[in-house]
C-alpha cells in the first residue's frame, strides 16, 4: 500500500489541484492510501470529503513581509505546526509528500524532511513565493508551471508540467447554465471572478459601473460567501437588483458548475492566481485580469504581465480600477473581435491538459525510487 500525503494552502487555488493529481494517482495505482493535512477551512473539509480523502489539520504562520501584528503571533503558530506536523506524519509514514506551496505546507515540508520522506512541490506562479522557495530548498523534485520559474530553483530538481486544473473544465455545457439562469445567449455574457473567497475591490468596481455594464452586457458575479450581501447592497444602491436586469451575484460558484459558466462566458474578468488563468486557459476565454496587489511577491501581477507580453489577456492595475477604464477595457473587448479572437486563441497556451498527468507521475516515480 502506497500512502501519500497532500498539502496545501487552504483556498481554491492549492485544493483544487491537490485534488486533480491525487485523481490521477489513484487512476494509475489501485494501492493508494491518501491524506491531506491543511489548515481547517470550510473549503479545505467539504472537498477532501466530497473526494473522499481524509484529513488532518496543523497550526500554520503565515511569513509576511509587511509590518503586522499578526507577525508576532504566527511567530508561536509556525513551532507549534512543526510538531504536530511531525506527529502526523510519524504515525502515518508517508512513502511521499505531494506539496501545493502555501504556508500551510511549510511545517509539513518540514516534517517530511526531518523524517527523509520524500517531497515533491508545486509551483504555479512565475514567481515563487516565501514559502515555495523554503518548500523547494527541502524537495526532491520540483514542478513548475512557466519556464521562467527555473532561474528560481535548482535545475536538476525542476521538471516543466503546467497547472494541474480539473480534467473537465473545458467540458462545460454553455446551454445548462444559459438556461439555469434563464440568460439570453442574444447578450454578451460577462463573469467576474474574484477568487474562492471574492475580492472586495473588484465588488465595489462592478457594482458601481453595473447600470452601464448591464445596457451591454449580462453579469454573472461570484461575489465570495462572506462579501455577497454587501455586495447585493451595493448593486441595489446603484439601482439594479440581483438576479434581474441582467445581473446574477453568485456567492460561490461551485466546481461542478465553474466548467458550464466558463463555457458561457464571452469575457472572463478574474484576478491573477495560476489556477484562475488555467481554468480560463482551458477554455479559451479572454480576459480582464486585476492581480492581487498584496499577493506574495507580486506573483499575481507577474503571472499577469507575462500573460500580457504574449498577447494572451489585457492586464488592469487594481489601482486604475475606476469606472471609465473598467467599462472601457470591457467595451473594447466586445466591440473588438479581432482583439478578443486573438487573446482568446493565444491564451490556450496556459492550458496543460497533462499536467495532473505528468504531476501524479512524478510523485509515483518518487515512491519507486
Amino acid at each position: 500500500m502506497i500512502r501519500i500525503v497532500l498539502t496545501g494552502g487552504g483556498t481554491g487555488g492549492h485544493i483544487f489541484p491537490l485534488v486533480s493529481v491525487a485523481k490521477k494517482i489513484r487512476e494509475k495505482e489501485s494501492a493508494i492510501e491518501l491524506l491531506y493535512i491543511g489548515s481547517d477551512n470550510d473549503l479545505e473539509r467539504r472537498v477532501m470529503s466530497e473526494n473522499g480523502i481524509p484529513t488532518k489539520y496543523v497550526m500554520s504562520g503565515k511569513m509576511r513581509r509587511y509590518s503586522s501584528l499578526a507577525n508576532f503571533s504566527d511567530l508561536f503558530k509556525i513551532p507549534i505546526g512543526i510538531i504536530q506536523s511531525l506527529w502526523h506524519l510519524l504515525w502515518y509514514m508517508p512513502d511521499v509528500v505531494f506539496s501545493k506551496g502555501g504556508y500551510v505546507s511549510v511545517p509539513v515540508a518540514f516534517a517530511a524532511w526531518v523524517y527523509s520522506i520524500p517531497i515533491l512541490t508545486h509551483e504555479s506562479d512565475s514567481v515563487p513565493g516565501v514559502a515555495n522557495r523554503v518548500i523547494g530548498s527541502m524537495s526532491d523534485r520540483i514542478a513548475i508551471s512557466y519556464p521562467s520559474t527555473r532561474r528560481y530553483f535548482s535545475e536538476k530538481k525542476v521538471f516543466l508540467t503546467g497547472n494541474p486544473v480539473r480534467d473537465d473544465i473545458d467540458k462545460g455545457d454553455k446551454n445548462n447554465f444559459l438556461k439555469k439562469y434563464n440568460l439570453t445567449e442574444s447578450r454578451p455574457l460577462i463573469l467576474v471572478l474574484g477568487g474562492s473567497q471574492g475580492a472586495r475591490n473588484i465588488n465595489v468596481a462592478i457594482t458601481a459601473t453595473l447600470a452601464e455594464l448591464v445596457k451591454i452586457c449580462q453579469v454573472i458575479h461570484q461575489t465570495g460567501e462572506l462579501k455577497y450581501e454587501e455586495t447585493v447592497k451595493m448593486a441595489r444602491e446603484s439601482g439594479i437588483k440581483e438576479n434581474r436586469d441582467g445581473y446574477y451575484p453568485i456567492p460561490f460558484i461551485e466546481s461542478s458548475e465553474m466548467k458550464d459558466v466558463l463555457a458561457a462566458a464571452d469575457v472572463v474578468i478574474s484576478r491573477a492566481g495560476a489556477n484562475s488563468i488555467s481554468e480560463i486557459a482551458a477554455n479559451g476565454k479572454p480576459a480582464i485580469l486585476i492581480p492581487l496587489p498584496s499577493a506574495a511577491n507580486n506573483h499575481q501581477g507577474m503571472n499577469a504581465y507575462y500573460l500580457a507580453e504574449n498577447s494572451s489577456a489585457i492586464v488592469l492595475e487594481e489601482s486604475n480600477l475606476g469606472r471609465n477604464m473598467l467599462v472601457q477595457k470591457i467595451e473594447s473587448l466586445l466591440n473588438d473581435r479581432e482583439l478578443r479572437e486573438r487573446i482568446s486563441e493565444n491564451i490556450k497556451e496556459f492550458y496543460h491538459a497533462d499536467a495532473p498527468d505528468k504531476i501524479a507521475q512524478g510523485i509515483i516515480d518518487l515512491v519507486n525510487g
